[in-house]
């Protein structure tokens, strides 16, 4: 990976932006972007779009969603302590006993997630899962007037937690679902600039997926395409406890290269597209299917206006939804290169009616 685009992910990871808080991810994103798009544009939503070739055929959009999941502050009580509720899906396990940091309008202001210590529980307490709405944020103020002066109601937050580099190529993170996708799009549009595309191309950071795709519904409309990647990640099941999901979820290994989606929601035509230009370009892809909904950018795409020929490329990811993701620099960079080069051999006027 080039320093460059490492130096842009390391920064596009440490945005505190959960969905419909979106700022810093999408300011970061469009100082990258201006770097090589010949046109950056932010919409009412904080959709971003970067645009390659205006005025070429076919329009080509790829969707990547920057925001992350974090919790939103509802209360601040008499004694200074933050109640919350979550944005985005989360498992009750993960965010206890957790650093946060809450965006306000002075800046960012650092916390820790409180619970009753498991010694004072009850015995069938301990044997349960601490549900969220039991869950505090301790800022160390003196009450609710010391609190009110660093904190509203209204502020989102997201845990403490920054990259960490392993071994083998792999990286471990806080927001990789989905800044990974970000990161692609951002990238493949960066590779597409010297590559000299038919296509016009839309390379849009999509906000608020994470509570309902509402970013791709309204930027999908706004752009009008006629073929879409979504470009997000999925489980990969190469770790334990995975036998039976990998029944479900299908065979997916990191560093297994890009994963490519089959379903009802995926236009053939796309599909092959993408996995001739994989054997072309000799990039491994893996291949899961969807029987139904994809639930991720690719589904509002899929069925806006009249319908536009829709492609899903993931990055293998684990432990979703935790401060610890874990992806591998050689899928992103290989995503990277499927997308930019699949887009760059499409021609105007090629049909991607299937029948």
């Amino acid at each position: 990976m080039k320093k460059q685009s490492q130096k842009f992910l390391f920064e596009l990871m440490s945005a505190i932006s959960p969905s419909g808080y979106e700022r810093d991810a999408v300011r970061l994103i469009r100082e990258e972007a201006r770097l090589f798009a010949a046109r950056v544009e932010t919409d009412v939503h904080g959709n971003t779009d970067m645009v390659i070739n205006p005025g070429g055929s076919p329009r080509v959009m790829l969707a990547g969603h920057c925001d992350e999941i974090g919790f939103i502050v509802t209360l601040i009580d008499k004694e200074g302590y933050l109640w919350v509720a979550p944005i985005g899906g989360w498992d009750p396990q993960i965010p206890q006993g957790q650093r946060v940091l809450i965006r306000t309008v002075a800046g960012v202001v650092p916390g820790v997630i409180g619970k009753l210590p498991i010694h004072l529980q009850k015995p069938e307490e301990r044997k349960q899962v601490t549900p969220l709405t039991d869950l505090w944020v301790d800022i160390g103020a003196k009450g609710q007037k010391d609190a009110e002066k660093l904190v509203s109601v209204g502020d989102p937050m997201v845990l403490d937690q920054g990259v960490l580099e392993l071994p083998s190529g792999l990286l471990a993170g806080r927001a990789f679902d989905d800044r990974a996708g970000a990161f692609v799009v951002l990238e493949a549009a960066r590779m597409l600039a010297t590559l000299a595309p038919q296509a016009e191309v839309h390379a849009v950071a999509t906000v608020q997926e994470e509570i309902g795709c509402r970013g791709a519904i309204t930027s999908t409309f706004g752009i009008d395409p006629e073929v879409g990647i979504a470009v997000d990640v999925t489980f990969a099941t190469d770790h334990p406890k995975m036998s039976e999901p990998e029944k479900r979820e299908g065979r997916v290994k990191l560093g297994g290269g890009p994963v490519l989606a089959r379903g009802a929601n995926i236009n053939p035509v796309l599909f092959d597209h993408l996995t001739a230009t994989a054997r072309e370009r000799k990039i491994p892809v893996q291949v899961v299917a969807d029987g139904r909904a994809t639930s991720t950018d690719a589904d509002p795409i899929q069925v806006s206006r009249a319908g536009v020929a829709t492609a899903l490329v993931s990055v293998p990811l684990r432990y979703m939804h935790t401060p610890n993701e874990v992806i591998s620099r050689n899928d992103l960079e290989q995503a990277v290169e499927l997308i930019a080069h699949a887009v760059a051999t499409i021609e105007p006027g090629r049909s991607w009616i299937p029948f």
